[in-house]
């Protein structure tokens, strides 16, 4: 009987290290994790970039106020 279980224990163990789609799924999460990053960095410095050239058009067209929002009040 016990050695009906250690042979069981053996073979799934056996099974247990040739799976590897846990390993599979780890990588693939890391890999959409960094991708993830560095959109948002990609992302965040065009958002500055155009932050500046907007910046810089309102002012030669004369703006005084050109890096605050317009409020809405009609």
């Amino acid at each position: 009987m016990i050695l009906r279980l250690i042979g069981a224990a053996a073979r799934m163990a056996s099974r247990f290290r040739k799976d590897e789609s846990g390993a599979t799924a780890i990588e693939y999460g890391l890999m959409v994790s960094l991708i993830a990053a560095v959109l948002v960095v990609v992302v965040g410095n065009l958002g500055l970039a155009a932050q500046g050239e907007f910046s810089t058009v309102c002012t030669a067209l004369g703006g005084t106020d050109c890096l605050t929002a317009p409020t809405s009040g009609g």
